[in-house]
C-alpha cells in the first residue's frame, strides 16, 4: 500500500487550502455544509449533523478528463486564422498638398488630371511634375498604341522624364503608393514584360517609342541608363543590332544561357552578330542554342528561325533558309517579317 501525502491549510475562517500529491484544491463552508474543489477538478458537497458523526457527500461536478492537452490537439487540429490583407497606404493629415492631390488621381485615365497636377504644383514641388509626366506618358503608352498623337505625346513625356534626376521625395512616393503598380512593355515581338517604376519602365518604354520613331541614338542612350536586367539587356542588344554594333552584341551576350524567352532571343541575336562578323560556325552555335529548348514561345522561335534564314541566305545555303522560313509559314503566316523573308528566297 502506497503512502499518501495531504495537508490542509486554513486561509480565512471557513476557507481551507488542501495540498496533496495530486495538486491543490480548496474547501469552503462551516459546520453542517462544506463545498470542496478537489485537485482533479471534481466538486463535491458534504452535509453533516454536528456532533452525531453522520455525513453525506455528493458530487456536484465530475473530475476533469485525463486526456492530455496534446491528445486533444491531435483530435482537433488548430485552425489558423488568415490575417487580413494590409490596408493600402493613404496620405496622412500632415502630408503635403502635392502628395494628396497626386494620390487622388493615381488611377485616373484622364490625361487632364495629370496636367492639372503639373500646373498646380510644378513650381513648388518639381518632383510632383516629374511623376505626373511619367504617369501621363505611361497612360498614353499603354492605351494609345496605334494612335500617332498618343504615341508622340508619350514619347515626349517619357523622353523628358527619362532625362531627369530622381529625388528622394519622388522615390518615397513611388515606394509608398506605387510599389506594385506595373505597366506592360513589349521589349521585342514575343517578349512583353510587366514593369514597375522601380524596374525602369519609363526608360524602357521611352526607348521603344524612340525606336519606333526611328531615333536609334535616343533609344540606345535611354536604355543605357537602365539597370542591368535581362529585359534591359534584350532591348539594348536589339538596338545595337539595328545600329550595326555587332561586336557590342557579342560582348554583351557572353555567358548567356537559354533560361527563358528573353535569353533565347539574346542567343539568336548573338548568332546574327557573329554572322555579321564573318564567324559562321559561331553564328550557327548561337541559333542552335536559341532553338534548343522547345518550350519557348512561338514568337521567339519564329524570330530565331527568320534570323537564321537570313544568315543562311547570305552564305548561299538556300535549302536551309527555305526550310526555316517554311516552318514559320506553316505555323504563323502573318508573323512580322515573314513576307520579306519569303521574297528573299530565290
Amino acid at each position: 500500500m502506497g503512502f499518501r501525502m495531504s495537508k490542509s491549510i486554513k486561509i480565512v475562517p471557513g476557507v481551507r487550502l488542501n495540498v496533496s500529491r495530486s495538486g491543490i484544491g480548496y474547501s469552503v463552508g462551516g459546520k453542517g455544509v462544506r463545498v470542496t474543489k478537489h485537485a482533479n477538478g471534481r466538486v463535491s458537497r458534504t452535509l453533516s449533523v454536528p456532533g452525531s458523526g453522520l455525513s453525506h457527500r455528493q458530487t456536484i461536478s465530475p473530475a476533469r478528463s485525463r486526456t492530455s492537452n496534446s491528445a486533444r490537439a491531435r483530435r482537433s487540429p488548430a485552425v489558423t486564422a488568415t490575417p487580413p490583407p494590409p490596408r493600402p497606404a493613404t496620405p496622412g493629415m500632415l502630408s503635403p498638398a502635392w502628395e494628396k492631390d497626386l494620390f487622388a488621381v493615381l488611377r485616373s485615365t484622364e490625361p487632364a488630371d495629370y496636367i492639372a497636377i503639373s500646373r498646380k504644383h510644378g513650381r513648388s514641388a518639381p518632383h510632383a511634375r516629374l511623376l505626373a509626366a511619367m504617369l501621363e506618358g505611361l497612360l498614353h503608352f499603354e492605351l494609345g498604341a496605334g494612335n500617332p498623337q498618343a504615341e508622340a505625346r508619350a514619347q515626349s513625356l517619357l523622353g523628358w522624364a527619362a532625362a531627369q534626376d530622381a529625388t528622394e521625395a519622388l522615390g518615397r512616393f513611388i515606394s509608398t503608393y506605387l510599389a506594385d503598380r506595373t505597366w506592360p512593355v513589349e521589349i521585342v515581338p514575343g517578349v512583353t514584360a510587366a514593369l514597375r517604376l522601380q524596374d525602369d519602365v519609363v526608360l524602357l518604354a521611352a526607348a521603344e517609342l524612340h525606336q519606333a520613331a526611328g531615333d536609334l541614338d535616343a533609344a540606345i542612350w535611354t536604355v543605357e541608363q537602365a539597370q542591368p536586367t535581362t529585359h534591359a539587356a534584350l532591348s539594348l542588344v536589339e538596338l545595337y543590332t539595328d545600329a550595326g554594333h555587332h561586336q557590342a552584341v557579342i560582348d554583351m551576350t557572353n555567358g548567356v544561357t537559354n533560361d527563358d524567352d528573353a535569353t533565347a532571343l539574346l542567343l539568336a541575336l548573338r548568332g546574327r552578330a557573329f554572322a555579321q562578323q564573318g564567324y559562321n560556325d559561331a553564328a550557327r552555335e548561337g541559333f542552335t542554342a536559341a532553338l534548343r529548348v522547345r518550350t519557348r514561345s512561338a514568337a521567339v522561335r519564329h524570330r530565331t528561325l527568320l534570323e537564321r534564314a537570313q544568315v543562311d541566305l547570305a552564305q548561299n545555303r538556300k535549302a536551309a533558309a527555305r526550310k526555316s522560313i517554311e516552318k514559320v509559314l506553316a505555323e504563323d503566316p502573318s508573323y512580322p517579317g515573314l513576307s520579306e523573308a519569303l521574297a528573299s528566297l530565290p
